[in-house]
């Protein structure tokens, strides 16, 4: 008989309740049961037979995949649920008809382009660390950028020890008491931007993310979402592959 086990991380990705990476955290938080017992890492299940629940539900294998970039609002955290009852960007996708979850992260106070999906290793790819996919803002700060001040950031900045990875720097319109940033970063530590800007003395007032390694945000509306179209989905998967072959 066929042996059709797989790491239970992967079927939970698959499925559509989070990345790979997140359910190994909900394996370790006892959040995953397997046939009524509590699902340990490294756990191998059988999509078939076995009965798999996530939080007290139960999780079917994933019959339909989607892709969608939402706006995101600021005000919103980058979470499906927050204990906390902020506002989450499951809110804004409840009509899609199938449960979804973001591709990376935006914080609660920025704005702009955020990919979801059901699609754990699509999400995988492109979050992955060895990847390096573009991701492009507007940042909007409110002192007088110096060039020796672009100069820092676009080599690098020590963050938590580590030295961010080179970037695009750029000054888009400069006023008296409001500078616009153009960033293009290959790498997403928390809260990456801001912490930057902050070590050379700026303040961050506004924050977009408009691109995410060549899909763009357009005219979409503040709040609203749409599917990804046949182009930007071929153009992400090809983004991913090369990267992954370097």
């Amino acid at each position: 008989m066929k042996d059709n086990k797989e790491r239970l991380q992967k079927f939970l990705s698959e499925a559509g309740v989070c990345s790979r990476r997140k359910a190994e955290e909900y394996i370790l938080n006892k959040n995953v049961k397997v046939n009524g017992r509590i699902a340990q890492l490294g756990d191998k299940v059988d999509p078939i037979r076995d009965k798999i629940m996530f939080k007290g539900k139960i999780v079917l294998p994933l019959k339909t995949k989607m892709y969608i970039m939402l706006h995101k609002p600021r005000g919103f955290v980058t979470t499906m649920q927050d204990e906390l009852g902020r506002k989450c960007v499951e809110e804004l996708v409840q009509d899609a008809g199938v449960r979804l979850f973001p591709v990376g992260r935006l914080d609660k106070q920025s704005e702009g382009l955020l990919l979801m999906t059901n699609d754990g290793e699509f999400a995988n790819k492109l979050t992955h660390p060895s990847r390096h996919v573009s991701k492009v803002y507007r940042v909007t700060v409110r002192e007088k950028v110096t060039e020796d001040m672009l100069t820092e950031l676009t080599c690098g900045i020590m963050l938590d020890g580590v030295k961010t990875k080179p970037c695009e720097v750029s000054v888009i319109s400069a006023e008296e008491n409001r500078t616009v940033l153009h960033f293009c970063i290959y790498e997403g530590r928390n809260r990456q931007i801001r912490r930057m800007c902050e070590a050379v003395g700026l303040t961050v007032i506004r924050l977009k993310r408009t691109e995410i390694a060549g899909v763009k945000l357009g005219m979409l509306k503040t709040g609203a979402w749409r599917e990804l179209n046949e182009k930007e989905m071929q153009h992400l998967q090809s983004v991913s592959v090369a990267k992954n072959k370097n």
